[in-house]
């Protein structure tokens, strides 16, 4: 492994490795399997009903609300960019400490009030796409189809964050580089990305049986692993980014990434799952067995890795 790098280079998902931030980590249990286990629960269908009030066609008189409801949203949005864009700028130039928030406020064209209905404090102020991002990551997870592994779901959910980086590559890199410089601001976009991991490992847990979570259960272990090992993932490859100034083929790196995430801990959180034969439906993929040739048949959209551990058991029995 690489040696750790110096704390300087580190900042919002860019963070340090959490020893280097103080946190502690629980030693695995004696007897505990890392491998263990643990029962999946497909996702549950909406009621038809519920199904239906999502998909109805909106009234007329509902429109103008729904329409108002976006233009404020997206204005929200535009001031919260040209606070951050305002905020970048002076501390490029004068410097992070030597800045005020009422400065920040007058390059915008705006109150120092306006600016705090926005940011809590001129550090938030460059990390404006965040909340926005997490509410998109948090759609992406809700969305998810039934079928899809949880872990794929979590990678998918991701690369939500990238597209904002990767969106305005000269902010982003002028901003990692602002990071590296101010502790600061490398601690506020830590906090803020913190926010990531919890989601993705409140959703892995959230889909195994809820009996599953007693002591010495390895669930809750696994899923944060799972959760923290996309993180990094992610945080590798836009590391190497950014450093490259923002070229190359990022989205292709991303996804070796999480495949050697996948690989890692995928049969391990799907390995107790229900089967889909217990919930009435076609097994995603099925085997034969004649003298030294195993054939494999799967269904288009079956998950990648069930089809692999289907072969994988076929294998294994005699």
């Amino acid at each position: 492994m690489p040696a750790a790098e110096p704390a300087g280079q580190w900042g919002g998902l860019l963070g340090r490795p959490a020893r280097e931030r103080g946190a502690r980590s629980a030693p695995l249990p004696g007897g505990a399997r890392a491998d263990a286990p643990m029962e999946y629960v497909q996702s549950m269908a909406q009621p038809a009903d519920s199904v239906r009030r999502t998909t109805r066609t909106a009234t007329p008189a509902e429109t103008p609300e729904s329409s108002a409801g976006s233009r404020a949203a997206a204005q929200r949005l535009k001031m919260r960019r040209e606070l951050s864009a305002a905020a970048m700028e002076l501390f490029a130039t004068k410097g992070y400490e030597a800045t005020t928030v009422d400065e920040i406020a007058a390059a915008a064209g705006v109150a120092r009030r306006t600016f705090f209905r926005h940011f809590r404090s001129k550090e938030e102020a460059i990390f404006a796409d965040h909340d926005d991002t997490l509410t998109r990551v948090e759609a992406v997870l809700n969305a998810a189809p039934a079928h899809e592994h949880p872990l794929d779901t979590v990678c998918r959910g991701i690369k939500e964050v990238m597209k904002m980086y990767a969106g305005h590559p000269e902010i982003s890199v002028a901003r990692y580089k602002l990071t590296r410089e101010v502790p600061t601001l490398r601690e506020a976009e830590i906090a803020s990305v913190a926010r990531y991991e919890r989601l993705f490992t409140r959703y892995l847990l959230g889909h195994f049986d809820e009996h599953a979570h007693m002591d010495g259960s390895d669930d809750p272990l696994l899923a944060e692993v799972a959760a923290s090992a996309v993180v990094t993932a992610h945080n590798h490859v836009l590391r190497r980014w950014l450093r490259a100034d923002g070229q190359g083929d990022v989205e292709s790196q991303l996804d070796h990434a999480f495949g050697i995430v996948r690989n890692t801990f995928g049969s391990g959180i799907g390995a107790g799952r229900k089967s889909t034969e217990d919930a009435g439906q076609a097994p995603a993929a099925t085997t034969t067995r004649q003298d030294e040739v195993l054939v494999t048949v799967a269904r288009t959209d079956a998950p990648l890795d069930e089809v692999m551990r289907t072969i994988r058991e076929a294998l294994r029995q005699p």
